[in-house]
């Protein structure tokens, strides 16, 4: 008997089917940030990285241009077991030279991208881009300005057409997130005035209904210069989400360092039709660490599978590290964050709520902790063999042999 054979009776004396579990699994589609290959630097040679966000490390091997980007994500996802989305923020599109205003971006910017896509198997997402340019400064769609706030809208009703026609050509929503940095660097005596411009600015965007993509709203708590007021909060998203049956968007590293955002899933979902997840490692607070198999992007897919929620939630990685390998950096996040997903659907769920609801407590405890020590590890390892990727930590040397010949070169 196999490592996988052993494990599978095991989990099934438990109550658990794990050839279920791995074809649920099978259908977990990541949408994988195309930021990580270049530090979110993008075609647009706008220069440093501005709006409150900054990436740290100078590792050899950032990709250089659209070329370089797509060679990446294609090693990348080599090495990681299913199939998966790429999202894609603006910035990135296939530009050519041509210098193109974020207020005159079109679907034909990304064209290849979406030939590109349906080539490889991958399904895209989209992000309209609001920073690292001159017109961002501290306030974008709340800015008083009114030929600046214009200067948004613009671009952000554009971000949804390309959405749509993306969504369109893929035969599958493209899901589109708008995040803004909108904030103050020190106290304001206006914050009822910018969220009311933000709202009305949301609201202008919004109007035009849409049948191939989906919208999505991102909150912050603060940004780097942008430390005492945020526009965009936890609160404002909330309420316009539910008050406009919006897509809220959870960023793992845009809350308190002592919040759950797995305890916000099963509110959100009570009032909006869906939920996307931004999945990331935050060090003290929003550091975008490259994400790991912890408790807290555990907790977060075991609330996903305790809410029945996998057809309603939608999950993405929003890290960029660039002080290691890149393609290391992907590789390890993305199986980390589908180790916790299979980890979440081999919980026995079905006996852990019968004790609940037996007012078990000390049974329901035990059984938590002894499925702790259950053998996941070789489920795990049967889910990449069936997928032709590396198992275990065999996927090191295989990156390490393309920084030589591939990352090193550039």
């Amino acid at each position: 008997m196999t490592a996988y054979d052993l494990a599978r009776e095991r989990y099934a004396a438990m109550g658990i089917d794990t050839e279920a579990v791995l074809k649920t699994l099978q259908n977990v589609h990541i949408s994988l940030h195309c930021w990580q290959t270049d530090d979110v630097c993008g075609f647009e040679n706008a220069g440093s990285l501005t709006g409150g966000i900054q990436t740290t490390g100078n590792y050899p091997g950032r990709a250089r241009n659209i070329d370089e980007v797509r060679d990446d994500i294609l090693y990348a996802t080599s090495l990681i077991p299913g199939q998966h989305r790429l999202n894609l923020h603006e910035i990135y599109g296939d530009f050519a030279g041509e210098h193109v205003d974020r207020d005159q971006v079109e679907m034909r910017h990304f064209e290849s991208w979406v030939d590109w896509a349906l080539a490889n198997g991958f399904k895209l997402d989209f992000n309209s881009t609001s920073f690292s340019h001159p017109k961002s400064g501290d306030l974008t769609l709340s800015n008083p300005d009114d030929e600046i706030r214009r200067f948004w809208i613009e671009h952000t009703r554009r971000c949804r057409a390309i959405a749509n026609e993306i969504g369109l050509r893929q035969g599958d929503p493209c899901i589109m997130n708008v995040w803004v940095h909108d904030g103050s660097k020190d106290l304001t005596v206006n914050r009822m005035k910018y969220r009311q411009l933000l709202m009305e600015s949301l609201d202008e965007i919004f109007a035009e209904k849409y049948d191939h993509m989906k919208d999505c709203i991102e909150s912050k708590v603060f940004g780097i210069g942008l430390e005492s007021y945020t526009v965009g909060s936890n609160d404002f998203y909330i309420g316009y989400g539910v008050s406009r049956q919006k897509m809220v968007t959870l960023d793992m590293g845009h809350f308190h360092p002592t919040e759950s955002v797995a305890d916000k899933l099963s509110s959100l979902l009570l009032y909006i039709p869906e939920v996307m997840l931004h999945v990331s490692r935050p060090v003290r607070w929003d550091s975008d660490h490259v994400v790991i198999l912890n408790d807290d992007t555990l907790e977060l897919c075991r609330e996903i599978v305790r809410c029945n929620a996998l057809d309603r939630v939608h999950i993405g990685l929003d890290y960029f590290d660039a002080s290691i390998n890149r393609i290391g950096a992907y590789v390890i996040g993305t199986r980390a964050t589908q180790k916790c997903m299979l980890l979440a659907l081999l919980e026995p769920l079905k006996q852990l709520r019968q004790y609940e609801g037996n007012g078990q407590g000390f049974e329901r405890l035990a059984l938590m902790e002894e499925s702790k020590s259950m053998p996941w590890g070789d489920v795990w390892d049967e889910f990449c063999r069936r997928n032709n990727v590396p198992v275990g930590a065999e996927y090191i040397s295989q990156i390490q042999d393309y920084e030589k010949k591939v990352l090193s070169k550039r």
